[in-house]
């Protein structure tokens, strides 16, 4: 017999060849391995999509690393048996952006959406959002339009029960807190920025950057204003810090105190406007 008839697989047993039809109750997402005791279903390995956020804030006062989160994630993973199939990066942007507004979650929701992941895993689900109203839109975006799972580095985010309201209420409330944080880091800051203002003179500490202080009151300085420039144009353009960095290097533009363009000297800049505009 050279062909299965209806669909069927051909296998050989004692030098005969035998239909095997797929099993219509296996998940789509096993495959088949035939041994002694006949077919057995495999496990597929879990996709997931390693999303990495930071904000200007958070990196400022709280250090929260791109290479910390990528670590973490990868360990998660790597406990689960899952595989990362795509890491999305938001650098810099607010957890209180809605995901459209993120290129980074943007693109990792397509991924799942054509089906090219299975689920998408944060180090903390405040990485995903610090808004409760932002964080449970992402969330029914991941589980209802994109059929997909979400998991953070100690396990998975389950899915809303109607039998278990408890369920539904923790995840919320730690989505509350998120956004409480959020908004007490920036008041520190505003706190701060009031409290040398009314010493009188310049009140941020150091000159920023593009800036220096004479006498108590601030003075421009050309090159840096241009370089400032730059960077608010590539930053609000979407750009990461480190791609931040190798531009403002590779054009020219001079660093504060004579040093190199990193990541890290983009970032604290970018805090110091925020604080700017939060004041």
């Amino acid at each position: 017999m050279s062909e299965a008839q209806g669909g069927a697989a051909l296998t050989r047993r004692n030098g005969l060849s035998h239909a095997v039809r797929p099993d219509p109750h296996r998940p789509s997402g096993e495959r088949s391995r035939v041994g002694s005791g006949g077919t057995r279903p495999v496990a597929h390995t879990l996709r997931l999509v390693g999303y990495l956020r930071v904000s200007t804030i958070e990196q400022a006062t709280h250090g929260y690393g791109l290479d910390v989160q990528r670590a973490a994630i990868r360990a998660a993973a790597e406990a689960m048996g899952a595989r990362i199939v795509k890491w999305c990066i938001d650098d810099p942007k607010s957890g209180a952006l809605p995901a459209d507004e993120r290129p980074g979650l943007t693109e990792g929701l397509t991924w799942l959406r054509d089906g090219q992941a299975d689920g998408i895993i944060t180090r903390d689900l405040d990485r995903l959002a610090r808004e409760v109203t932002v964080q449970e839109a992402i969330l029914a975006e991941v589980w209802n339009r994109c059929g997909a799972r979400a998991f953070t580095a100690t396990g998975e985010v389950e899915r809303d029960d109607p039998d278990d309201p408890y369920r539904t209420a923790m995840r919320q409330m730690m989505g509350v807190f998120s956004g409480l944080e959020r908004r007490l880091i920036v008041k520190r800051l505003r706190d701060g920025r009031k409290a040398k203002a009314a010493a009188g003179g310049h009140a941020v500490g150091r000159a920023g950057y593009g800036w220096r202080s004479v006498g108590g009151a601030l003075v421009e300085i050309p090159a840096e204003q241009r370089g400032l420039a730059r960077l608010k144009e590539l930053a609000a353009g979407g750009a990461s810090t480190r791609a931040i960095a190798a531009t403002l290097a590779e054009e020219g533009h001079p660093t504060q105190r004579g040093g190199r363009w990193t990541s890290p000297v983009v970032a604290r800049i970018l805090s110091r406007q925020v604080e700017a505009v939060a004041a």
